[in-house]
């Protein structure tokens, strides 16, 4: 006679009080991930005058943290679908944080850029991690929940950045002030990793470890490659825009990025609801679209308030993209979602990596202007391949199926459990 799989929690709609468990779990994980980066971020300063560092060279080092993800990504997919991803994300947590305090401690630029790879490598595989048993939450919770962990990333971000500032405002040195958050980051991981779904829940030891770079994976990654292109165009590239097109003084140049953040981090906050009214390919499509015509709109002005909105568009634009993604990912047949979502992941970080100096680049051979019009081309791509995201296929599950608003059934779960969670 058969047994029931006891490593798989109950579902929403049923005694599922573990899986609500779970979601706060990996909400918290999300929020430290963000948090603690922002943490560092805000010492980079610090960290370049003990040094004695030029612009140049801090370039160099910081570039180790993007090797170090792209390292990371592919082999952390390979071993959250074998493992699954709770161990591994548990893991991940603690490592990320015992890296969290090695920069400041480096004596010379060689010793900062190998601290930084390592920093960038734990970074990268708890990112593919935790969206992983992100994405198997949300397959057992019955409905979109993925835009909501990544709003808590960015709330980590800004909190983060925030308690960093005042921190080093207080005196505190780099070093003491990283190990701090790092003891605080690895207490609260070892606190809550226990609460995430088992292995179990994603695990798929008989599948490929790798990928199948099949046309759905390849648009996805596509996609990916897209958003965080634009995201990463608007950190480097926003107040220089504002300071030297539009004239703007540097508090206007500023909230051109705080703007952008901000919108990111309220379309996350409703997302998830967005999700569940529209269906996914037709609010990427929408997305992509608000935010090529917001910047198309902005880079046609020469007023610095226009700029500042039309890069509030773009964050409000696109906030749900890469969320929606990462779901989709997951759901695709054939393989472990980790080793989806982590294929996907590296087309994106690789997207972050190269919008900055391809920006750059295009505004040496033309202006500026034109450089961020590759931006306005990017969020035109999203909305025309917004209907891959109709491909997403919710593995096999008990119960009837509920189809979203557009596209086939990828939220798999019977009309009771959809009431539950609700």
């Amino acid at each position: 006679m058969a047994t029931a799989d006891t490593s798989r929690p109950p579902r929403a709609g049923g005694a599922g009080g573990a899986v609500r468990v779970a979601r706060l779990a990996v909400a918290a994980v999300f929020f430290l991930d963000g948090a603690g980066f922002a943490n560092w971020v805000v010492r980079i300063p610090a960290v370049q005058d003990r040094l004695g560092l030029g612009v140049g060279a801090l370039g160099v080092a910081l570039l180790g943290v993007a090797v170090g993800a792209l390292l990371a990504m592919p082999l952390t997919g390979r071993v959250v679908g074998r493992r699954g991803s709770r161990p591994v994300t548990r893991l991940a947590a603690l490592v990320f944080a015992a890296t969290l305090a090695l920069p400041p401690l480096a004596p010379n630029l060689p010793l900062l850029a190998l601290a930084l790879v390592a920093l960038g490598a734990a970074n990268g595989a708890l990112g593919v991690a935790m969206n992983a048993q992100a994405a198997a939450v949300e397959r057992e919770y019955g409905r979109p929940i993925m835009a909501s962990f990544h709003a808590l990333f960015s709330l980590g971000g800004l909190v983060g950045a925030a308690v960093g500032g005042s921190v080093a405002a207080h005196g505190v040195g780099p070093a003491p002030h990283l190990a701090g958050a790092a003891l605080a980051l690895a207490l609260a991981a070892i606190a809550v990793g226990p609460r995430m779904l088992p292995a179990g829940a994603d695990a798929v030891p008989a599948a490929s470890p790798f990928a199948r770079p099949t046309r759905a994976l390849l648009a996805l990654g596509v996609v990916a490659f897209c958003v965080l292109f634009g995201e990463g165009a608007m950190a480097d590239w926003s107040a220089v825009y504002l300071r030297d097109v539009t004239a703007a003084g540097p508090g206007l140049a500023a909230a051109g990025f705080a703007t952008f953040s901000l919108a990111m981090a309220a379309g996350r906050s409703v997302g998830d609801a967005l999700t569940i009214r529209l269906g996914p390919a037709r609010l990427v499509r929408a997305g992509g679209a608000v935010a090529a015509l917001g910047l198309g709109a902005a880079l046609a002005s020469a007023e610095p308030w226009a700029a500042v909105v039309g890069f509030g568009a773009v964050g409000a634009g696109l906030s749900i993209v890469f969320p929606s993604v990462l779901t989709a990912a997951g759901r695709l047949p054939g393989g472990a979602p980790g080793a989806a979502i982590a294929a996907v992941s590296t087309f994106g970080y690789a997207g972050f990596l190269a919008g900055p100096p391809v920006i750059g680049f295009v505004a040496e051979a033309f202006t500026l202007r034109g450089g961020l019009a590759v931006v306005v081309l990017m969020n035109l791509v999203i909305a025309l391949l917004a209907t891959t995201l109709r491909r997403g296929r919710e593995r096999q599950a008990a119960g009837g199926s509920v189809p979203s608003a557009e596209g086939p059934a990828e939220y798999t779960v019977a009309p009771a459990a959809r009431r539950e969670v609700a």
